[in-house]
């Protein structure tokens, strides 16, 4: 499951009572945590995560994150790496879903808040995962450390659950996060998550796509994108930014409408740029609600997009869906 909460999708933490020692938005930074020792600041030794100070009275240190895709919340993760002697001895998180634009301060006083994670003890310098039950949509998160200390990141695992109401306006990219897609199975992620592909904008360096190990064998690699609902597509981007000596030879787009449904041929096969975004026009009047990357026989790909609409009785069961509050 992608991380919502990544700053590079959008999410950003909006509140926090204390960030004395570390600032609070290194929780979302991409990469994981690093240390480097007896690098002293003014305020003591740098970490590369959220700290409070050391807390002398009862209460709790807090952040609140916006989700850059708000949707289902499936895990987090409360990362305490290099935190040894300082990591908070229990930690526990809410959700909430709110329309429009809030203030920290708003989100901070509301008293609507549905605890996902009760309050559970974790480990020093470890990854700390724990299962989210809930089904609801949720557009924010906030921690809570029980009673302070240091977490270095903090990730909240999910599938986006955009609000239909963005679907109304023409077309729209089918496999992005952000719109529902879902990356449903990958033949291999050796370098970097597959997930890649389907986020916002344009990538900035090879390390923000997907790149697989070099094959020794007479197969290819793909992936396969569950995409925002039932749709017809016209439009197809893959992009090649920055994999120069390891971008695929060439690539095909196949869909299929409904988990048993036979494939179908989207784009044939088609010889692809090293660093070049490729885009082709799709003439092609048949539903679908999964589509599959191949790429040959290896290598890297930045982007992929998949531009259409929704069809009607798509649209309409999201609607349906959202009045009721189903996710």
């Amino acid at each position: 499951m992608p991380d919502l909460a990544l700053r590079n999708l959008g999410g950003a933490v909006v509140w926090t009572n204390d960030d004395l020692f570390a600032e609070v938005q290194n929780l979302l930074n991409t990469p994981p945590a690093e240390y480097r020792p007896a690098t002293f600041g003014h305020k003591g030794q740098v970490y590369d995560g959220w700290e409070t100070r050391r807390r002398r009275e009862p209460g709790v240190d807090q952040a609140i994150v916006r989700l850059g895709a708000p949707g289902v919340v499936y895990g987090v993760v409360v990362d305490t790496s290099w935190f040894k002697g300082n990591y908070p001895p229990f930690v526990s998180v809410e959700a909430i879903a709110v329309e429009g634009i809030v203030s920290g301060e708003e989100l901070a006083a509301a008293d609507n808040w549905m605890t996902i994670v009760d309050k559970r003890p974790v480990d020093g310098d470890t990854r700390n995962p724990f299962r989210v039950d809930a089904k609801e949509r949720f557009t924010h998160v906030r921690l809570t450390m029980h009673p302070d200390g240091g977490v270095a990141r903090f990730r909240v695992h999910g599938r986006g659950v955009p609000d239909p109401k963005f679907f109304r306006y023409g077309h729209f990219d089918l496999a992005a996060l952000e719109n529902g897609g879902l990356v449903t199975a990958c033949s291999n992620m050796f370098y970097s998550s597959p997930n890649n592909l389907l986020m916002p904008g344009r990538a900035r360096t090879m390390g923000e796509g997907w790149e697989t190990s070099r094959r020794r064998d007479a197969g290819n690699d793909w992936v396969q994108v569950r995409l925002a609902g039932r749709s017809r597509v016209s439009l197809v981007e893959l992009d090649t930014s920055y994999f120069l000596g390891n971008s695929p030879g060439s690539a095909t787009v196949r869909g299929r409408d409904g988990e048993t449904g036979e494939w179908f041929e989207v784009l044939p096969r088609t010889q692809l740029l090293p660093d070049t975004r490729h885009r082709f026009v799709i003439d092609l009047d048949r539903p679908m609600t999964e589509a599959r990357l191949d790429i040959f026989p290896d290598g890297g790909m930045a982007r992929f997009r998949l531009y259409g609409t929704l069809t009607d009785d798509a649209e309409a069961t999201l609607i349906e869906q959202w009045e009721r509050g189903e996710a």
